[in-house]
């Protein structure tokens, strides 16, 4: 049987990757300190182990995965611009001792959760592709593509094979409806109690809405196919203003109030839309689940919940 280890794997996007490997028939591993992640995402099937990552190192000698998915992360732009020392002690430092873990481990394949918008920063051209220029305007996004630089060379220097996704605005069940991630799951939880909900500006600024199903496609096709490295966007191409998707939220649920709009946030980029063509290709994915169909699915998870 091979084994998975997923850092992160309590949280919105690892919770998703671990239950797709179980299904899969792998033995998965979890390490998550639980800052955001939480116990009820594990499915009892996960071994969990209660850690910060930059404490993993022994777990990775111990467990001697077949793969490691990286996606544990202080992922709060806010935080980052704040503290960028503290978020790079976590994003790099922490990514750089599991890199080393898994080479003295032997670990197979290496994949990182990235981030397009981030690493990308404002288009040159849109929708970016993988050759757009890397321009990082916070410590956050800087972090994240300094991570790949780092993976480049384990790679190049140390032979562990590993693949970047860069993902898009992800979205879905289980997403955190608390802090500044998650638009659509903190509009969800709003609209759902009957609260207003504030825009950051004029609204007119876009986004890339991916479902996290997807995500978890791009995730396993890089797994089944080890000879794909580097980086790989997963994104759907569609632009999507917060004010539209605000009107395509109400719509579902049937809210006859208008947002309320707040001041811009300092330095939020104003578009932000990713080509996941290459990977599509690649890894013989098909089409991207529509926003429509996601928001509904999500709308309803948090009805539930």
């Amino acid at each position: 049987m091979k084994t998975a280890l997923v850092t992160g794997g309590a949280g919105f996007i690892g919770s998703h990757i671990v239950d797709a490997y179980l299904e899969r028939g792998w033995r998965v591993v979890v390490i998550d300190d639980l800052s955001t992640g939480e116990r009820h995402n594990v499915d009892r099937r996960a071994e969990l182990y209660v850690v910060d990552i930059r404490d993993a190192a022994s777990i990775i000698s111990e467990v001697q995965p077949d793969l490691v998915s990286h996606h544990a992360a202080q992922i709060d732009v806010r935080k980052s611009v704040a503290d960028p020392a503290e978020d790079a002690d976590i994003n790099i430092v922490g990514s750089i001792r599991l890199l080393q873990a898994c080479v003295a481990a032997h670990v197979k394949r290496f994949i990182f959760a990235s981030s397009g918008g981030a690493g990308y920063g404002e288009p040159v051209f849109a929708p970016q592709t993988e050759e757009h220029p890397i321009r990082p305007l916070s410590p956050y996004g800087c972090a994240k593509v300094a991570v790949e630089s780092y993976m480049t060379y384990f790679r190049e220097v140390h032979g562990l094979s590993t693949v970047a996704l860069r993902y898009a605005n992800v979205y879905g069940p289980r997403q955190n409806t608390k802090g500044e991630a998650g638009v659509i799951a903190i509009f969800a939880d709003r609209m759902l109690r009957g609260e207003p909900v504030t825009i950051n500006g004029s609204g007119e600024q876009t986004r890339d809405f991916v479902f996290v199903r997807d995500v978890v496609a791009a995730s396993m096709a890089v797994t089944e196919h080890p000879e794909l490295k580097g980086a790989y966007n997963v994104g759907t191409g569609v632009e999507t203003s917060i004010n539209v998707l605000y009107d395509e939220m109400a719509k579902i649920l049937g809210t006859p109030a208008a947002a309320i709009h707040a001041p811009a946030k300092a330095g939020e980029q104003m578009r932000s839309v990713l080509d996941g063509a290459l990977l599509r290709n690649a890894g013989s994915l098909g089409h991207c689940v529509p926003l429509a169909e996601g928001l509904r699915e999500t709308i309803d998870f948090f009805r539930r919940s």
